[in-house]
């Protein structure tokens, strides 16, 4: 005679069989969904403040008053510098250029140029109130990669802060963005 349990008359070890075979099968959905997923590099604080601290002193260096901003991918602030005597403004410009950076994956003074000699991209200045097209901001590329940007605001020209960006992407191993200097 078979033992009634609580649960009617299937034995517990039955029970648990299948419990543990239902959570498998869910856990291999579950793997085989979870390698589909897209997989993106991440810029580490790290990295991103040791960009920023770098085209600080180039741009110190060179008798700069700016602010660096280092942003991730996705635009969202991971960095910010504002150097002594670095214009409030600097601030904002310095953000909005790594956001652009970042955003159209492109540096910022090469996107004013193709806006400027291009009629039909003015559209583009209306993308957001986030972005800027003045030069200075960076894309930040890692082994192929954009991971974000750089930008950098208050030197007397965007050809000077694009340069102190440079110097940031240089300490952290970044793909260059703006030719070398001869």
């Amino acid at each position: 005679m078979m033992a009634i349990n609580r649960f009617g008359s299937v034995p517990v070890h039955a029970l648990v069989i299948s419990l543990g075979m239902l959570l498998s099968l869910g856990f291999a959905q579950a793997m085989a969904a979870a390698d589909e997923l897209p997989r993106e590099a991440v810029l580490p604080l790290a990295l991103a403040t040791k960009a920023a601290a770098a085209a600080q002193e180039k741009c110190r260096q060179d008798g700069y008053r700016v602010a660096v901003a280092v942003v991730d991918r996705a635009g969202i602030l991971r960095a910010l510098v504002r150097g002594d005597g670095a214009a409030p403004h600097a601030v904002d410009s310095s953000t909005k250029k790594a956001y652009t950076a970042a955003s159209l994956r492109r540096p910022t003074g090469e996107l004013a140029k193709m806006i400027a000699e291009n009629p039909g991209a003015q559209g583009l200045r209306d993308i957001n109130d986030k972005v800027i097209f003045l030069g200075g901001g960076l894309p930040i590329d890692m082994g192929g990669e954009i991971v974000g940007g750089i930008g950098v605001g208050g030197a007397p020209g965007g050809h000077l802060d694009e340069a102190c960006a440079q110097a940031g992407l240089d300490s952290i191993g970044a793909a260059p963005k703006v030719p070398a200097a001869k």
